[in-house]
């Protein structure tokens, strides 16, 4: 039982810094304006640097723009 509590808090971006990477990734992504599919592609994807899209964000940039800025070459 303990496990399964730990495991359903680190999915929560509310509960506290999550201790896998790509969740943290992931929360920071959903907590500045990315829609779930988005960020979870984009937490998964070690290209993708997520401070460079929170500073792109943070200046005004749609978060989908943002996503095809900084997205590695040759991907659509």
């Amino acid at each position: 039982m303990t496990s399964n509590r730990s495991r359903s808090r680190s999915t929560r971006c509310a509960d506290g810094p999550p201790v896998n990477v790509v969740e943290w990734r992931r929360c920071r992504l959903l907590e500045s304006g990315f829609d779930a599919a988005l960020a979870d592609t984009l937490a998964s994807t070690a290209g993708i640097d997520v401070h460079a899209l929170l500073a792109l964000v943070d200046r005004g940039c749609p978060p989908e723009l943002a996503a095809r800025i900084l997205s590695p070459l040759g991907t659509p």
